[in-house]
C-alpha cells in the first residue's frame, strides 16, 4: 500500500511560480511511475504531466508544456511539479498518483494509477 501526500499549494498571482511536492511512504517509490493531474471546480479530472520509474521519460499536456517541470527524487521517495507563468486557468485541485511498472502514454490517462493523493489547492488570481 503506497501513501501519497502532495504539499504544496496556495494562492499566487498570475505569471507567478509555485512548486507542488508529493511525498510517498510504503511501497518501493522506484516501481512506480509517477503522474500529476488536476480538476478545475465543476470539470473533470485531466492529466497535467507524468515521469517515468527512473526519469528517463516525462510528459505533459500540451496546455502546460514549457510552462510545468515534473521530476523525482527516488531517495526522498518524491515527485515534485514546478509550474511557472501560471495563469488563471490553471486554478484547479492538483493530485499526485502512482502507477506500478508502467511507462509511456499509458501515463496520461487514469487507467495506469493505483494511488492517489488527497490533493492541494492550486489559485492563481488575475
Amino acid at each position: 500500500q503506497v501513501q501519497l501526500v502532495e504539499s504544496g499549494g496556495g494562492l499566487v498571482q498570475a505569471g507567478g511560480s509555485l512548486r507542488l511536492a508529493c511525498a510517498a511512504s510504503g511501497g518501493t517509490f522506484s516501481n512506480y511511475a509517477m503522474g500529476w493531474f488536476r480538476q478545475p471546480p465543476g470539470k473533470e479530472r485531466d492529466f497535467v504531466a507524468a515521469i517515468s520509474r527512473s526519469e528517463d521519460g516525462t510528459y505533459y499536456a500540451d496546455s502546460v508544456k514549457g510552462r510545468f517541470t515534473i521530476f523525482r527524487d527516488n531517495d526522498k521517495k518524491t515527485v515534485y511539479l514546478q509550474m511557472n507563468s501560471l495563469k488563471p486557468e490553471d486554478t484547479a485541485v492538483y493530485y499526485c498518483a502512482a502507477a506500478l511498472f508502467t511507462r509511456g502514454n499509458l501515463l496520461k490517462t487514469r487507467t495506469p494509477y493505483d494511488y492517489w493523493g488527497q490533493g492541494t489547492q492550486v489559485t492563481v488570481s488575475s
